[in-house]
């Protein structure tokens, strides 16, 4: 008997870990904790339903504790929905608190709207705030020049708010800034004179501001203020400058441009005379030789030869005279 008894306290025993391992995989796979508190509020979850996420890798207390949220806030949304979304890669929870706060703040806001746009990477909980509580964004300091020369720094606050039709396809905060930017530059650049930028900043928020900039957007600008207003540099007069110093180089490498051609010009002419006087040198040489073909021949006597002698000699005493005269009158001293 104490045989029978053994096997049959081993069996017990082996039976009640069997048991517990099964109810320890059951309650693992099946979320039965989850299931009562959805019952508990009042939300309708099968638990086969439970299972079939589990199934499909999908954990079930980011569908269901949405659920229970959107069911107490007396939102119309399915759990098909929440699944589907989560599959898709969304964020559920907070698609579900964005609905939500649509809803307190009177904002229309469907599921699918609000699915669209976390799907596109926007923050749709940020995007409804901002609706409800609008967004300022300043800007630096954007430099423009008015018309008499003088530069002009202005900078503006936007006071934006999210625009839920647009915001999937829409631009970003990035574009609003870049267009009003562009909106001060071409306002500042129309303007006769700096002093009326200064007397009236509000001219440049309203030109900006009548230009639609949010077409396009994902938002909806509803004012733009003139923060600060700076007067930089005289552009005008630096460009004056500048102008001046270049046509002073473009004088200049003219001149130096006729001063090289005179020069050379010069160098030819010396060249030229040079040529000349060895010409004259060529000449003179020769005479000596006409001279004794001269006198050989009989065409040009000794007598002859003494007189062209003395022409030279008294040529050459006159030379003299009047060198000596001429530096006389050329002394300060004789004065």
């Amino acid at each position: 008997m104490s045989m029978f008894e053994d096997a049959g306290t081993i069996t017990l025993i082996i039976g009640l870990i069997i048991a517990f391992v099964i109810l320890a995989v059951f309650f693992t796979f099946v979320p039965v904790a989850l299931w009562i508190s959805a019952l508990a509020a009042g939300v309708r979850v099968s638990i086969f339903t439970l299972i079939g996420m589990r199934l499909r890798r999908v954990i079930p207390s980011r569908i269901v504790n949405p659920l229970i949220k959107a069911h107490k806030a007396g939102l119309d949304v399915t759990i098909n929905q929440l699944e589907s979304h989560y599959l898709a890669g969304g964020n559920v929870d907070r698609v579900v608190n964005a609905l939500i706060a649509a809803h307190r703040a009177n904002i229309e806001l469907t599921f699918e709207r609000a699915a669209a746009i976390d799907l596109a990477g926007r923050d749709v909980l940020e995007a409804v705030q901002m609706s409800v509580n609008p967004k300022v964004i300043e800007t630096p300091f954007i430099a423009g020049v008015a018309m008499n020369g003088i530069e002009v720094k202005a900078k503006a606050r936007i006071t934006v708010r999210a625009n839920l039709d647009r915001l999937v396809g829409g631009a970003g905060e990035e574009t609003i800034v870049a267009r009003v930017g562009e909106g001060i530059v071409s306002t500042l650049g129309s303007s006769e004179s700096h002093s009326k930028v200064l007397e009236n900043p509000d001219l440049i928020s309203q030109t900006v501001l009548s230009k639609g900039l949010d077409s396009g957007t994902a938002f909806e600008i509803l004012s733009i203020d003139i923060a600060d207003v700076d007067i930089g540099k005289n552009i005008g007069a630096e460009l004056q400058i500048e102008q001046a110093q270049a046509d002073k180089n473009i004088a200049q490498a003219k001149a130096e441009e006729r001063r090289a051609m005179a020069v050379a010009s010069e160098q030819e002419m010396i060249a030229k005379v040079q040529e000349m006087k060895a010409k004259v040198v060529e000449a003179e040489a020769e005479v000596p030789m006409a001279l004794a073909e001269a006198l050989r021949s009989g065409n040009f006597g000794i007598m002859d030869y003494m007189n062209y002698k003395n022409v030279q000699a008294d040529t050459s005493m006159r030379d003299s005279i009047s060198k000596v005269s001429n530096n006389e009158n050329q002394d300060p001293k004789n004065k």
